[in-house]
């Protein structure tokens, strides 16, 4: 009896588990379906939103899309009509497939790939027509040997070239191009009697497409690939000098680590350096595809674009440090306020100088004018021994005192103890009897001071590790310095290889503070407004 009430009792709790089993399936099906009709509901919106950004940010891609559909058509125009059509054949198609492949976004890209492909066209067709009238002499035999072994030889060689840097670089897709088609009219060849009309109308068909992607490219609302560089080339200055002006104000003026809480995407120092950081590729790509256009400068002389990704990689190296500045802002221990009022005067002025330099190379570079390094030289020095006198005066500073007072007497104000960080909460923490917290708990506790029984040793060393953040921020300034000097070095290359105008003496560089929101602390107001 107990027996068959305990199998029904598991047949009963089995039934009760399918049954669930089956309700969560349901379940989770009825919330997929739900999930998946909002999604389609919202693709509409969602596309239309995509669309419409990615012509707003940059309305040449409409253009382009326009130029591209107007080629499209008029090589079809190959095969739908019937008296150009009975001309050329079935081979109007490779017209169709050559635009779609050459036509590019801006001129030097559809150059690069349209004269690569008609000269590898063109090379291929020579040679293999050459080789099928040596091998066609001896015999039929001879002849499939023949064309084995010219394949063979031919496929070593063309891929094997293709790891040269330079033939990679400039002329990869012109050798594609030409080991391709010199494969099918060669091995066509042996199957096939009247291989040269075939061959002839598909380079003439090539030739057209080719032509047309030109014509398109140059002649119709022209996208170069050296007035992007330029562009970018400027940007990016600018960005760097946003970044280095924005990055030392807030490291006075901000009393919370915004920079830490709010979105680094959504930060402005980070989007300056970042441009610069991810350009490598970019630069490379657009100063290659510019060396193809046919671009010269006031007195024609050929404009060196090289230089340009040369310039690209002096800002490279130069952004680091301004990456190193921007995490000090974003550091957990922070020097005391108080600490960093003494040198903010000396710090801003030698930010700003290391901006307006910047700022003066991207105006230079826009306006094809040489700059006066002697002037921006002179100002940057200046703003160097300001910052150094500020050192000087207040030596004690960084050996642990303050205000003047001995090592043994440590001198404290309000403005100090309220403005202590994380790292004296830890330390004071450590050395109570209890023993270090977590960090956590030190987090949750107020904000603390010295507290009296500690030691001069102690104090002299917790006072130093809060001067190594500002000591460490001093640094970077000094060494951003020291880096910009490259960077003008190569814009002054870029200059002299462009032949840009003389400097004149009347040109001013001005310099806006960037808008940053205040906070309400116990600093001096300047640089505030």
């Amino acid at each position: 009896m107990i027996t068959t009430s305990f199998c029904e009792l598991i047949q009963a709790l089995k039934v009760s588990m399918a049954e669930t089993n089956t309700s969560n399936k349901s379940s989770r099906q009825v919330r997929y379906i739900h999930s998946f009709a909002d999604r389609v509901k919202r693709f509409p919106g969602l596309a239309r939103r995509a669309t419409w950004k990615v012509g707003k940010d940059d309305p040449r891609r409409v253009v382009h899309s326009l130029k591209v559909g107007i080629a499209l058509t008029l090589v079809s125009l190959l095969y739908l009509m019937e008296p150009l059509f009975k001309g050329i054949g079935k081979n109007a198609m490779w017209a169709v497939m050559t635009v779609v492949v050459v036509m590019e976004f801006t001129v030097g890209a559809t150059l690069c790939k349209g004269l690569n492909r008609g000269l590898g066209t063109l090379l291929a067709g020579s040679l293999a027509f050459l080789i099928e009238y040596v091998a066609d002499a001896p015999g039929r035999i001879f002849r499939a040997v023949f064309i084995g072994v010219s394949v063979f030889m031919l496929g070593a060689i063309t891929t094997y070239v293709r790891f040269i840097p330079y033939i990679k670089k400039n002329y990869d897709y012109g050798v594609l191009i030409f080991l391709l088609t010199f494969n099918l009219i060669t091995v066509s060849s042996y199957r096939i009697d009247n291989v040269w009309s075939i061959a002839k109308d598909r380079m003439s068909t090539i030739a057209i497409g080719c032509g047309l992607c030109l014509v398109m490219s140059l002649l119709v609302f022209p996208n170069w690939s050296g007035e992007d560089l330029h562009n970018n080339t400027i940007s990016k200055l600018e960005g760097l000098a946003n970044s280095i002006e924005v990055c030392v104000m807030k490291y006075f003026y901000d009393s919370a680590k915004q920079a830490s809480e709010d979105d680094s995407s959504e930060d402005p120092i980070y989007e300056g350096y970042k441009a610069v950081l991810d350009s490598k590729a970019i630069d490379e790509t657009l100063a290659l595809q510019a060396s193809w256009e046919p671009r010269y400068s006031r007195y024609c002389h050929r404009i060196p674009w090289h230089q340009y990704a040369r310039v690209g990689a002096a800002l490279r190296h130069f952004s680091y440090t301004v990456v190193a500045l921007h995490g000090c802002l974003q550091s957990e221990i922070q020097t005391p306020k108080s600490i960093r009022a003494l040198y903010k005067d000396s710090c801003i002025r030698l930010g700003e100088e290391v901006s307006k330099v910047l700022r003066e190379l991207a105006n230079s570079t826009r306006n094809n004018r040489q700059f006066s390094r002697e002037t921006l030289s002179n100002n940057l020095n200046e703003a160097l021994k300001d910052l150094d006198n500020a050192l000087k005066s207040q030596p004690q500073l960084v050996l642990g005192s303050r205000n003047g007072g001995t090592p043994n007497t440590p001198v404290r104000h309000p403005v100090e103890e309220e403005s202590r960080n994380s790292l004296s909460s830890v330390k004071n923490d450590c050395f109570s009897p209890r023993g270090c917290k977590s960090k956590e708990h030190s987090r949750e506790m107020p904000k603390k001071v010295l507290r009296p029984q500690l030691s001069k040793t102690a104090i002299i060393s917790l006072e130093f590790s809060e001067a190594l953040p500002f000591a460490a921020f001093t640094s970077l300034l000094v060494e951003m310095v020291a880096k910009l000097d490259h960077v003008m070095d190569e814009v002054e290359e870029l200059g002299r290889m462009g032949h840009f105008r003389e400097f004149k003496d009347e040109i001013v560089v001005t310099c806006e503070k960037p808008k940053i929101n205040i906070a309400h602390n116990d600093l001096p107001s300047y640089g505030a407004e």
